[in-house]
């Protein structure tokens, strides 16, 4: 009996992989490099000293392209930052409060709900370029100017609000009405049910929605192309520096728009994990 010898637990997993869990990794990990590979050498370009190019090898190490950036003289950086984020809070705000309210009234069958619900999903199946000439055309039809206050806005929450409305739904499912019932019969009112119970439980959920609609509408091109008129978002400005510019500067601004994305998932992240610990926290007494 003590001559037989167990394996170890790393080595029977180990035998036990069989060869299509290697070729899986093996897959995973090519897909991993070729996804953020190309963003990877993006952030290492933008620090090139003053002679850097557009590629491999790195010629000095700096912060000139950033510099550049901030200066304006290669585009209207700051212009289109102070466009792209006014409209995406702007957009981030209407989608979480419509999606909510869709979600508070979708609980309860009523005629005309399926309509409404694929009325509102269908935009997703609409190519995000044909829809934006489509509000383009619309507007020179009727006379009225492109914005990026008007025209784009509305492009935006054609794409923000039906991923809004599947979150939402997806949270209400969860949702157990009986706390809402339990609410009511301890004498709250319905708006201090929905305020003090409904809101602080749905609360994560709606901080995913505000994330959907902040960075949908932040990062979106095909849809603002033809609908912002005269001036320039974020990513079309970025779009408009590739046919003209020729230096690490587009890498320094491809930079700073993926921090401030990392920024806004992580403060997400992070008030999703407060609320969290909040709800695990003993009571005070």
């Amino acid at each position: 009996m003590s001559s037989i010898v167990s394996p170890t637990p790393a080595t029977g997993i180990a035998s036990s992989r069989p060869w299509t869990f290697h070729m899986l990794a093996l897959f995973f990990g090519a897909y991993v490099l070729f996804l953020y590979g190309p963003m990877l050498c993006m952030y290492v370009l933008s620090f090139q000293g003053e002679q850097g190019a557009l590629s491999f090898p790195m010629r000095g190490a700096s912060l000139h392209w950033f510099h550049q950036l901030w200066e304006g003289r290669t585009a209207d950086i700051a212009g289109a930052v102070a466009r792209s984020i006014p409209l995406a809070l702007v957009v981030m705000v209407i989608t979480v409060v419509f999606s909510v309210a869709a979600g508070l009234g979708f609980r309860r069958r009523v005629r005309g709900s399926n309509v409404i619900f694929y009325a509102v999903i269908v935009s997703l199946t609409a190519p995000g370029y044909i829809l934006g000439i489509g509000i383009g055309l619309m507007f020179s039809l009727l006379g009225w100017q492109t914005n990026w206050t008007t025209s784009a806005l509305g492009s935006h929450l054609s794409w923000t609000l039906p991923f809004g409305v599947l979150i939402s739904f997806a949270v209400f499912g969860r949702f157990d009405a009986a706390l809402e019932e339990a609410a009511r019969d301890l004498g709250a009112s319905p708006a201090q049910t929905l305020h003090l119970v409904v809101l602080p439980l749905l609360a994560p959920g709606i901080i995913a929605i505000a994330l959907f609609g902040f960075t949908l509408s932040y990062d979106e091109f095909a849809r603002t192309l033809q609908t912002t008129g005269p001036t320039n978002t974020v990513p079309i400005e970025i779009w408009s520096m590739t046919q003209n510019v020729t230096s690490p500067t587009i890498y320094a601004l491809g930079t700073v728009t993926t921090a401030i994305s990392f920024f806004c998932i992580g403060a997400a992240i992070l008030a999703v994990v407060v609320i969290q610990r909040r709800r695990r926290a003993p009571p005070v007494a």
